[in-house]
């Protein structure tokens, strides 16, 4: 904990450029879907690396996970491969080329 009023006006400042920082990048998310890229897919790969990046500034950040022992980066590794599993099952079953055969 901050225990000098020096300290806590770093802590303050931080907080603040990372608040500005995510709002400039809501801003950037918000634009992103109004171009069109070569490919839908585009789209959902920049949103998503937009999404990560925001949410990993909010946990490190906001969630204080910046200065937590190895098992937490452990386990936030473990979930973090797991979604991005989760994400690419999600994109191949929308591309099975069974999906839409005549049985």
């Amino acid at each position: 904990m901050a225990d000098s009023p020096q300290e806590i006006q770093k802590a303050v400042r931080k907080i603040l450029w990372i608040g500005a920082i995510l709002i400039v990048f809501t801003v950037i998310t918000v634009a992103l879907s109004y171009v069109e890229l070569p490919s839908h897919s585009w789209n959902l790969i920049v949103g998503m690396i937009v999404a990560t990046f925001k949410a990993a500034l909010v946990a490190l950040v906001f969630m204080h996970l910046n200065h937590e022992s190895k098992l937490i980066y452990k386990i936030l590794a473990f979930t973090t491969v797991f979604a991005l599993a989760i994400f690419l099952l999600i994109y191949f079953s929308s591309t099975d080329p069974l999906q839409f055969a005549n049985f």
